[in-house]
């Protein structure tokens, strides 16, 4: 594409009157607008050949070009305007700096220019020159940054801070004197670098660890950032930095020659940049501003954009955010390799010295500076194993794979076929890795990284990169995966003791912890192919099993631990706990003790693996609390129910003779009696004694209230004792709601005498403990006025929903999703509702509950992120379960308009 910008900037534009030609001040405004004329047409134009598919690095060349164009003729015009000698030119150059000096201009990006000077032209002169240019691009809209300078003050500069030297390696000529502008590209390459080559390759590579620990030390982050993310274009740019201060060339290619990179290498790094810049190309356009974080409807967006569809249940954007990681990857590997080998390049001194300092550990490998090193990679050719002994062979001296050595594998990845996959030295390898009590998981992301790994269990091709397109899963599915490991691992040696000591006691009991660690890696390797994951990859596990000559009952354990590893979260998190028939039939599905073990870990490493914020001291006890009753359980080996009657009248004496000293046995009986049995059996003497004096105080009193601290569950307990009314857990629910307060867990428990005790486990929205006594004050304060009518409880709920004055960033939302059980409770019918959260949304189904005429028994709430996942146990007014297919229905129906239309 050619630029003309001579129509828009006319030499012979004069200003009104008899002046005669019109100084460049004069000119401005005319030149102002066609300035903006000349980028508005072709700013379009070159919209136009993007959206038509136009390579990302053809449009940033194009964008470069056209600013070019628009600066120098401004540059001219000012430098015609003040300087009738035409001296100037030969003292000053007009240099672009940054992406800018590189040629890579996206839609909207900076736009860095120095003024650089050679000393004999006053630097107040200069500044008015920039001033003068800055001040027309500036009102052009564009962002324009600058620095006026001497070569002087750019090698003082630079010595100085590595940012400028950086700069400095990506100058390109503008404008004006060309000598000049010679001048300073030596002065870089031959004073700049040379000077602290090793020291700016050293600080780039810190750079860049520090860059990953802002943005995210791993490719596969849920809303990566293009430019800063691993596998970004910044990996790109800072290995051409390295290189270029290592090996001082202007034009990439003499790496060709140099033989640093082969020709497949440059092309790779050419077809990377070009990939990122189109997609970033396009996130400016649908942005209509800067941006590089690639937020979930940016990327629905550019989904769309880049032809891609939803097919079956997989989404578009799950495609194209899994060809992005992919290429993301590679990117990460080039970037890395190409600055590894400017680090290691003296290698014939190294070849030298390696034949004395060289350690051989076998198959042909070496350890040689704290790294694996295959001198002769011709071994893997011969004998293919040393593909999976190299990994063994590292993680057992505690070292890294040397670059080439991951070249290597790359390259041979042809060698891992089924022969390869079915062969016992192979498999035996792997087991080896496996039972390490060190660096398991690191060689496993090693192997990953390489894409060895889903081509030794070709299983996991179905997740490699696999997207969950939602808020909640920070990682691919494969990350998430590896983190889980990383979990288990950590049970495993004990490192994680301080957090999860009751996990850790139960890790060291386990027999097979390379079966665990396997269980784990398959645990999702179902979801590559759409819905029932658990099923569908429990399927693969007698296939994987028989190729890596596992025993039948190793296969049958792993199949077990697949298909149910989403079983232990659901029934702790979201069934009673305390309903010992639904405890027995959990039990009844492990099995084993050592099922049960292993489930329990798997699990824990699951949800901690999700995100920072999924795993809570609430969920953890869950956890505690459904192992060991179900624990029990098996130990016993029976399943039958114990005789609650027995039970029942153990408890009433005991409580009776717990109290004698304040009650009359009579009265304690009384209470007793009406107390449902459930709330007998799942508490212990002095708790239900504190209970029965609620009951009791409620007759002089008709609402009672106590809060009580759980320090150990990061949460309060709050009891409210009350006679019963219509209604009454819904306005509890609302109260809590208009203050602010999340409930994690309610036991509803209604005597036959007509009185309530409901039992609220309580913390913050933020997951932290309320501590704060005037706050519970007005919680119990608005109880007592919304209890006894003086207030609706709606009133109160509506003035806490207002809306956020943040700005909410976009995330995926999925309809809300009902579901009825009427198998797992003897007594109840149990709703399990999954939707979006929303200020008051408890006390919104709770109300809509009681409006359906039904009694909630017990609560479960589970809120993740924006997402809720609440439990009801109800009854009908009869104190049955809803079994009648059109009243489900209704329910289903009341339930889902109500959420719907909650504003």
């Amino acid at each position: 594409m050619q630029f003309y910008i001579d129509p828009y900037f006319p030499d012979d534009i004069h200003a009104v009157g008899d002046s005669g030609m019109a100084g460049f001040e004069e000119k401005r405004p005319l030149y102002l607008s066609g300035g903006k004329k000349f980028m508005t047409q072709y700013r379009e134009e070159i919209r136009k050949l993007h959206s038509a598919g136009a390579s990302g690095a053809d449009v940033a060349h194009l964008i470069c070009d056209m600013t070019d164009v628009l600066i120098n003729k401004l540059f001219h015009c000012i430098l015609e305007d003040i300087d009738s000698s035409h001296a100037l030119p030969n003292h000053i150059a007009l240099v672009a700096v940054g992406g800018y000096g590189r040629g890579e201009l996206n839609p909207y990006s900076d736009i860095d220019i120095m003024f650089l000077y050679d000393g004999n032209v006053p630097a107040s002169h200069i500044e008015d020159i920039a001033q003068k240019l800055l001040y027309f691009l500036w009102d052009m809209r564009l962002d324009v940054g600058y620095s006026v300078r001497t070569i002087a003050d750019c090698i003082e500069m630079a010595a100085a801070d590595s940012t400028v030297k950086t700069a400095l390696i990506d100058v390109r000529y503008l404008y004006g004197s060309r000598p000049l502008f010679d001048n300073l590209r030596k002065v870089v390459f031959t004073q700049i670098l040379p000077k602290s080559s090793d020291k700016f390759i050293k600080e780039k590579t810190g750079e860049i660890r520090t860059r990953r620990e802002k943005y995210g030390s791993t490719v596969y982050l849920l809303e990566p950032n293009l430019k800063e993310g691993e596998g970004g274009l910044r990996d790109l740019q800072s290995a051409m930095w390295v290189a270029r201060t290592k090996y001082k060339f202007s034009d990439p290619k003499e790496l060709i020659i140099k033989g640093i990179l082969t020709e497949e290498e440059l092309e790779s790094y050419d077809a990377s940049l070009s990939y990122l810049w189109r997609i970033r190309n396009e996130l400016h356009y649908f942005s209509a501003r800067k941006t590089d974080q690639m937020n979930f409807e940016a990327q629905v967006h550019l989904a769309r954009f880049f032809g891609y569809h939803d097919h079956g249940r997989v989404l578009a954007v799950e495609d194209f955010m899994r060809d992005y990681y992919r290429h993301a990857n590679r990117v990460e590997h080039f970037s890395s390799s190409l600055i590894s080998r400017c680090i290691w390049r003296d290698e014939g001194a190294l070849k030298i010295l390696g034949y004395f300092v060289r350690r051989p550990v076998g198959d042909g490998c070496f350890v040689l500076k704290g790294e694996l090193i295959v001198p002769d990679e011709s071994v893997v050719e011969k004998n293919p194993v040393v593909l999976m002994r190299v990994f063994e062979l590292a993680q057992k001296h505690g070292v890294s794979l040397n670059i080439r050595v991951k070249g290597l594998v790359r390259r041979s990845l042809n060698l891992v076929n089924d022969k390869f996959r079915r062969s016992r030295e192979v498999n035996q390898a792997f087991m080896n890795i496996l039972r390490s009590p060190r660096n398991v998981t690191e060689t496993l992301r090693t192997m990953h990284h390489l894409e060895f790994l889903n081509h030794y269990i070709p299983e996991l091709e179905h997740i490699y990169c696999k997207v969950q397109h939602d808020i909640y899963h920070i990682y691919t599915v494969d990350i998430h995966t590896l983190f889980a490991v990383e979990e288990i691992e950590k049970m495993l040696n004990g490192e994680s003791k301080k957090l999860l000591p009751f996990a850790c006691e139960i890790a060291a009991l386990v027999g097979k912890p390379e079966l665990l660690l396997l269980a784990v890696l398959f645990h999702d390797i179902g979801k590559g192919e759409g819905g029932g994951h658990a099923e569908k990859g429990a399927a693969m596990i007698p296939t994987i099993a028989r190729r890596m000559g596992l025993s039948r009952e190793d296969s049958e354990r792993l199949m077990f631990l697949v298909r149910q590893h989403l079983l232990f979260a659901h029934i702790s998190q979201r069934r009673d706990l305390n309903d010992e028939k639904m405890i027995i039939q959990f039990a009844r599905q492990m099995e084993t003790s050592e099922n049960l073990k292993m489930l329990f870990l798997l699990t824990i490493a699951d949800v901690r693996a999700v995100g920072s914020d999924v795993w809570t001291t609430w969920k953890a006890l869950l956890f505690q609390e459904l192992y060991d009753k179900s624990f029990n359980v098996l130990e016993r080996g029976d399943f039958r129910l114990e005789a609650s009657s027995e039970r029942v009248k153990t408890v009433v004496r005991k409580v009776t003779e717990y109290l004698s000293n304040d009650f009359s046995a009579a009265t304690v009986m009384t209470e007793l009696k009406a107390m449902p049995v459930r709330l007998l059996l799942s508490n212990n003497i002095p708790l239900i004694s504190d209970h029965v004096r609620l009951l009791i105080g409620v007759d002089q009193s008709d609402v009672l209230m106590q809060v009580v601290h759980r320090q150990e569950m990061d949460c309060s307990e709050f009891t409210i004792c009350t006679p019963d009314v219509p209604g009454l857990f819904s306005r509890i629910t609302g109260v809590m709601a208009a203050n602010g307060v999340n409930i994690l867990g309610a036991q509803i428990n209604t005597s036959r005498n007509g009185k309530v005790l409901d039992i609220l486990q309580v913390n913050s929205p933020q997951g932290i403990m309320i501590t704060d006594e005037q706050r519970w004050q007005k919680v119990q304060d608005d109880m007592r006025r919304v209890i006894h009518g003086e207030i609706n409880v709606a009133i109160l709920v509506e003035k806490r929903q207002r809306p956020s004055l943040l700005t909410v960033r976009p995330a995926p939302r999925f309809a809300t999703r009902i579901e009825f059980d009427n198998e797992v409770s003897e007594d109840y019918t149990v709703i399990d509702i999954y939707t979006h959260d929303k200020v008051g949304l408890l006390y919104l189904i709770t109300s809509t509950l009681t409006s359906l005429g039904l009694y909630i028994g017990v609560s479960k709430i589970s809120t993740k992120v924006d997402q809720v996942a609440d439990v009801f146990y109800v009854r009908d007014i009869f104190g049955h379960k809803i079994t009648a297919e059109e009243k489900l229905v209704e329910i289903k129906n009341r339930l889902e308009t109500a959420i719907e239309e909650w504003v």
